[in-house]
């Protein structure tokens, strides 16, 4: 597994294409994920600070995580299947208990910058990406 963090967000309004590219902390790698409209303003919305005065999807999911007290541990993204990404919540709840959720990797990763959780990628999902480079 890779760490990575979010690197940027690109919106292409001739595209209608939002792209968020992730950088492997200690590294070069790249790896650009095309995302829907409503998660880029999710991830926009809590990066620059913006609290909404009802809370939306991802805001929900964390409140109903921290009442429940089930902690989100980290994000992997495992698969790249076609084009389509693949991702995985790995979470513990308050008796040690731990599941993997799956869900979308725009969500997972909108979630994870609200929890302040790390992000992985498997290393399998660059090579499959970039086949010809690794």
């Amino acid at each position: 597994m890779i760490e990575v963090k979010l690197s940027k967000i690109i919106i292409d309004e001739e595209k209608k294409e939002q792209v968020i590219v992730l950088k492997e902390k200690n590294g070069d790698k790249l790896l650009p994920i095309v995302i829907g409209l409503n998660e880029a303003a999710a991830i926009k919305m809590e990066l620059s600070g913006f609290v909404p005065p009802r809370p939306l999807t991802h805001d929900l999911i964390k409140d109903i995580m921290d009442n429940l007290r089930v902690n989100l541990e980290k994000v992997v993204i495992d698969k790249l299947i076609d084009t389509t990404f693949h991702a995985k919540l790995c979470i513990k709840d308050k008796d040690g208990k731990q599941s993997i959720i799956d869900a979308r990797p725009s969500d997972s990763i909108a979630l994870a910058i609200r929890m302040k959780v790390p992000i992985f990628v498997g290393e399998e999902v660059f090579k499959n990406l970039f086949p010809n480079v690794l």
